[in-house]
């Protein structure tokens, strides 16, 4: 048996908890995962790396919402069906959330090799402050839009909202989350909403990048520091999601815009 690199093993375990720690909140998974991978001496992480973390977190959120989900897609079914009341709230959230994953879908076939080539500390830094600045503004507005009052027009706002945070440093929570309460959704219901739309489209990511994550070459030596980070960043999303929801039951978003100012400034001073 091969020895284990422990230092490496360690590493990997870091950046999963990286991950999983910052993919539910405002401040950008994967800008924070590139800035630990520099610091860490590890330089940018693959396709397939992202994919297995993106998995985890994905699995993680899927299980809290578990409930909503099995709901949204019965009842989707079931007006379809019958055409009854009682499920029509319920399907027009379920296409309300595949109307606004459109934009990021497109968007991440057309320009994810546009957007992976251009990417730098600088550019991480200056996308924390726009998401930063965001947030502020957003600090005090509380929406009364309920999940039975949302329109299209929603969605494709918050939709272009995840569209843009493709790049690296704009907080996709965050951009989605700003999106949902600039047009006037409550906290709950903006929160619920940006995380119905992150399912279908890491979903996608997903299934597009099975071929590549089977053909990686260094996957059985990597397995170890791979499963570990699944692991971890399994568990984080989970812990850090839950946590997150109670930052926004008591409306305290405006803590993320100082932080994305600290690590932004601090980026451009050393980097």
């Amino acid at each position: 048996m091969e020895n284990i690199d422990v230092v490496l093993l360690v590493k990997h375990i870091i950046i999963g908890l990286v991950q999983g720690f910052t993919e539910p909140i405002p401040v950008s998974s994967s800008g924070h995962v590139m800035i630990v991978s520099e610091i860490l001496g590890l330089g940018a992480q693959g396709f397939t790396f992202a994919i297995l973390t993106n998995t985890a977190s994905l699995l993680a959120i899927m299980y809290i919402y578990r409930e909503d989900i099995v709901r949204l897609i019965t009842h989707f079914f079931l007006y379809l069906k019958t055409g009854e009341k009682r499920y029509n709230a319920d399907f027009r959230f379920a296409l309300y959330i595949v109307i606004g994953s459109i934009p990021a879908g497109v968007l991440g076939v057309l320009l994810s090799d546009v957007i992976a080539d251009n990417v730098s500390m600088t550019t991480i830094a200056l996308m924390l402050f726009v998401t930063g600045i965001a947030l502020w503004l957003i600090r005090n507005i509380h929406g009364k839009k309920k999940d039975a009052d949302l329109r299209a027009r929603d969605a494709i706002i918050v939709g272009l909202g995840q569209a843009v945070a493709l790049t690296p440093g704009i907080s996709r929570s965050g951009a989605t989350i700003i999106s949902a309460i600039a047009v006037g959704m409550k906290q709950d219901t903006a929160l619920r909403f940006s995380f119905m739309l992150y399912i279908p489209v890491s979903l996608g990511g997903v299934v597009l990048g099975i071929k590549d994550f089977l053909d990686e070459p260094n996957k059985g030596a990597l397995a170890l520091p791979y499963a570990a980070t699944f692991i971890a960043t399994l568990v984080m999303t989970y812990f850090a999601m839950r946590w997150f929801m109670g930052i926004m039951k008591s409306g305290k978003l405006s803590y993320f815009t100082y932080y994305c100012f600290i690590v932004g400034t601090l980026l451009l001073l050393f980097y």
